[in-house]
């Protein structure tokens, strides 16, 4: 694999150590000391509550507006595809993060892959997504704490920044506290799926699931079908809700107990887990209410409970569990973003000051730049969905590279060491490749804004990286010299 620059290593001080040596008195042991992070804090069960917490906030709602792009048919079969396109790249980047278990994640893998440049094009999508989103979700918390009349606020610029400020502090505190946390309040919230599905189950009328008023005019047009066939597209960036931040489970592989063996168990049984809530919630809340009743509205699983009738006990009760799902998937969102900046800026990528941890191996500033970040967002502008359908532009770029990223070392290196095997092999990356540029695509049907403003902040980055960054990569970070081996066994081979 010929890469266009030769990563540089730190500089050496004086007298301690030849640059790139590994020596224990060498500039890189001291780079790499002041930045690594607390191993073995995070078995198979925290990661799998970590990978249904990046996630479970979509249940809530957000959802529910694909049935206003295309009605009740269209978007169960986008919901099917965007499921198979999820399960297939989780079975990959199990395969991918057993042969390189580091904080990179799919940046990782890609590097490898695709070079250093399509190294940093996957770990700056993955940034967008991982930054973005809690900046949206934190928008969403304010909007139902106003909504349940909490604190007596008015305005939710105090709870954007108590939300920061309080979740980054339990970060700060250590991963393996923050990882049990984040168990606990996603445990809470998967509850309250259940009891709701148990509760709008009784009023389930199968009738009511096609009420949506058709669109004669658009192509295919049926009452499953409202808007047409082109309204399944226009809803895959809703379907893909129920799995949204699954992905990001890898990022922690670094922090993982055996992730050799925990991450491809966690992938698969949080990929699980977030399958059947997608099922339940969505027949229940469609079901009781009839999807014409939910679907624009900003609570939809309080609307199919309550009706016409006004609140109810069960109602109130799934009302509080929603800000618990809200606060589940912007605790985890914090970390996977936290991580991937940790990552990007320990190999030189992005400023290298921004992977420096604390005396608890917590990537500090990693931390509280992109919540600072993230709380003038949510301050400035106060919308939410803007900023969501940003990060689903950034993660449908990352699914597609990270796909492509198996592919490649499949067909370049089949010898290469790899502890869990993909089932399907390349027909199964192949397939969440396609269906990512298609997710892709649908992202300018649904916000052309968003999509142009993502666009935007690619360049940007991409013009640091051409003009900076990719002229001081770390030789001695974990995806540069994972990146090195290679090019010395191509080079062997050639010889």
């Amino acid at each position: 694999m010929a890469d266009d620059i030769a990563p540089v290593p730190v500089k050496t001080p004086a007298g301690s150590g030849s640059p790139g040596s590994g020596s224990p008195g060498g500039a890189d042991a001291e780079y790499l000391q002041r930045r690594t992070l607390r191993r073995g804090s995070a078995g198979w069960l925290l990661l799998t509550g970590l990978g249904v917490a990046y996630v479970v906030s979509g249940d809530f709602s957000g959802w529910n507006v694909g049935l206003d792009k295309g009605g009740f048919g269209g978007l169960a079969i986008a919901t099917v595809l965007m499921g198979v396109m999820y399960a297939c790249l989780v079975f990959s980047l199990a395969e991918l993060s057993t042969i390189l278990p580091t904080a990179g994640g799919g940046y990782g893998f890609a590097r490898r892959a695709l070079g250093p440049w399509g190294g940093f094009l996957t770990g700056t999508a993955i940034l967008i997504e991982y930054i973005l989103a809690p900046a949206a979700i934190v928008i969403f918390i304010g909007d139902y704490v106003e909504s349940l009349g909490l604190f007596g606020l008015t305005s939710s610029w105090p709870v954007y920044l108590g939300c920061f400020v309080v979740f980054i502090g339990v970060h700060l505190w250590g991963v393996g506290e923050a990882l049990r946390f984040s168990l606990v309040v996603t445990a809470i919230a998967v509850a309250a799926l259940l009891i709701f599905a148990v509760g709008a189950l009784t009023e389930f009328d199968a009738s009511s699931l096609d009420d949506i008023a058709v669109d004669t005019s658009a192509f295919g047009a049926s009452s499953w079908l409202p808007f047409g066939v082109l309204g399944i597209w226009a809803a895959f960036p809703f379907g893909m809700w129920f799995f949204l931040g699954v992905e990001g489970v890898p990022l922690a592989a670094e922090e993982a107990k055996d992730p050799v063996r925990s991450m491809p168990k966690a992938l698969a049984i949080s990929m699980g887990v977030l399958a059947l809530l997608a099922l339940i919630t969505f027949f229940a809340a469609t079901g009781a209410q009839g999807s014409d009743a939910v679907r624009t509205a900003g609570n939809p699983l309080v609307v199919a409970l309550e009706g016409d009738g006004g609140p109810t006990a069960l109602s109130r009760f799934v009302n509080y569990a929603g800000l618990a799902g809200l606060v589940a998937s912007f605790f985890s969102l914090i970390y996977a973003g936290s991580r991937q900046l940790f990552a990007l800026s320990r190999a030189g990528y992005l400023p290298r000051f921004l992977s420096l941890t604390s005396k608890r191996k917590a990537p500090y500033l990693g931390l509280v730049i992109p919540g600072a970040i993230g709380f003038a967002l949510a301050a400035a502008t106060g919308n939410g969905a803007r900023m969501l359908n940003i990060a689903v532009f950034g993660a449908t770029i990352s699914y597609a590279l990270m796909a492509l990223s198996h592919i490649v070392l499949r067909r370049r290196e089949p010898g290469l060491e790899r502890p869990y095997r993909t089932p399907g092999g390349v027909l199964t990356s192949s397939v969440a490749f396609v269906l990512a540029l298609s997710a892709l695509v649908a992202t300018f049907l649904v916000d052309k804004d968003a999509a142009f403003i993502a666009l935007g902040v690619y360049a940007v980055a991409l013009a640091y990286f051409a003009f900076y960054s990719r002229h001081h990569l770390v030789a001695s970070a974990p995806e540069e010299e994972f990146a090195a081996l290679a090019e010395a066994e191509a080079e062997l081979t050639r010889d």
